[in-house]
């Protein structure tokens, strides 16, 4: 009923950008845990770990060396985070200044540009092996079925050892964050001029 009755599309961008944020942090710790995992396990093999505690009765076969993960550029996705972030502050602030001066304003083009910002946190080409699915933030998991996955292009790949493709999709999340950043930035100006 909030949306029915408001004026103005009750939007607020920023538990999004902290939530974004948030997915963010998981996917560099995720990637952080694989090479700690990789590394203590060339460690062990370096240190004659296994062989030591393997016994004579019952050997057990040491593990592989580990391939050490090799690190992401994460830049992109941080740096369309703190636009996000200041986009959705910023917008947060002229809402405040929106409800006690927008009565019997027409307000049609901000609710137009609300309406599509969720759209914004899609892509045409969709998520990799699976085009039909456009969200770049939430999608179902590609080997998990209805769990939901967070940032899915990134967090799959790096879970499946694809770095090369984890990159890619960090940039791809990186632009939707962007794209819904400038939107807010629109939306917000677009207050300043119903004021």
């Amino acid at each position: 009923m909030r949306f029915a009755d408001a004026d103005v599309l009750p939007y607020q961008f920023t538990d999004l950008a902290d939530t974004a944020k948030k997915y963010a942090d998981e996917l560099k710790r995720l990637l952080k845990d694989q090479q700690d995992e990789a590394n203590e396990t060339n460690q062990r093999l370096d240190d004659g770990i296994y062989l030591a505690t393997s016994d004579p009765r019952h050997p057990t076969v040491p593990p592989r060396r580990a391939e050490v993960p090799p690190f992401i550029n994460f830049a992109p996705l941080d740096n369309a985070l703190a636009m996000l972030t200041t986009s959705a502050e910023k917008y947060l602030k002229a809402s405040y200044g929106l409800q006690k001066t927008a009565a019997g304003a027409s307000l049609e083009a901000l609710n137009r540009l609300l309406l599509q910002s969720e759209r914004r946190l899609t892509l045409d080409q969709g998520l990799p092996r699976r085009p039909w699915y456009k969200h770049q933030i939430y999608a179902p998991g590609w080997y998990t079925g209805y769990a939901p996955k967070t940032m899915p292009g990134v967090r799959e790949a790096i879970e499946e050892r694809r770095y090369k493709e984890a990159e890619e999709q960090v940039s791809n999340v990186a632009r939707v964050l962007q794209s819904e950043a400038e939107l807010i930035d629109q939306a917000t100006a677009e207050m300043g001029r119903i004021k």
